[in-house]
């Protein structure tokens, strides 16, 4: 018997290969107010029962975090994927620089809507070579350490004279994300963006006892530096595992 879902995913798939939709000119607000402080409690408040959920109820099924992109898994917050979507469509970056692959699914997803606006790749760096993930025209895997200097070495040839951004999702160790943005950052392109994923660990406000993580690095990273600023108006939903960390090189 023929599976339904199966011949409405070809189908979808087809649609997607190679076209294009037009992109439209709306921007969504800019410079909100910044949050009261009774709001950044309550806010703060729902991110750890969300993160929790992800954290120590998958075998319940409560996984916040593990999400299915086209059959593909990938853990993150919905709230953060929409937001990569305007980020794509409004800085049409030609190289998208992920550290971190894991299932491939975060990637895959980059990939579909670049393959939405009609242009740019995806370059993955993950430590494991691990099966079954997606295969796609617009995604390159790379296989070893993101701050090994031979595959750095590699990442900035293949973003030469390209318009890139980069993600870090490896990793989280303070010393390992603060290697990262030494060896990644100048290859953002002014007006794209540097994201450093799971800023929210080591009490910000979850995990407390992960230790120095990716906020640590951060705020190293940006101090007495003006080429970074960390747009807060990336997180208008509220609830991101990314907080300050999407970066915007404005020079």
């Amino acid at each position: 018997m023929r599976n339904p879902i199966a011949g409405v995913r070809r189908r979808a798939r087809r649609l997607v290969r190679g076209s294009t939709l037009k992109v439209g000119s709306y921007a969504a607000p800019r410079n909100l107010r910044p949050l009261l402080p009774d709001e950044v409690a309550a806010t703060d408040t729902f991110h750890q029962v969300y993160y929790d959920a992800w954290e120590n109820g998958v075998a319940e099924g409560r996984g916040t975090l593990t999400l299915s992109w086209f059959g593909y898994r990938t853990i993150k917050s919905p709230l953060d994927l929409w937001t990569y979507q305007e980020i794509l469509v409004e800085t049409r970056p030609d190289l998208v620089i992920e550290c971190g692959t894991r299932f491939g699914g975060s990637a895959y997803y980059i990939a579909s809507i670049l393959d939405l606006i009609g242009q740019g790749h995806v370059l993955t760096v993950d430590i494991d070579a691990m099966r079954g993930r997606p295969v796609h025209r617009r995604i390159r895997y790379v296989h070893g350490s993101s701050t090994d200097p031979a595959i750095v070495a590699q990442v900035r040839a293949a973003a030469e004279g390209k318009r890139a951004m980069v993600i870090l999702d490896s990793d989280h160790a303070a010393a390992h994300v603060a290697a990262e943005l030494a060896a990644y950052h100048d290859l953002v392109t002014i007006g794209c963006y540097l994201i450093v994923e799971d800023t929210n660990v080591n009490g910000h406000p979850v995990r407390p006892d992960f230790g120095p993580g990716p906020m640590e690095a951060l705020d190293a990273f940006l101090a007495g530096r003006d080429d970074f600023v960390s747009d807060l108006d990336r997180e208008r939903f509220l609830l991101t595992m990314n907080p300050r960390g999407f970066l915007r090189r404005v020079r």
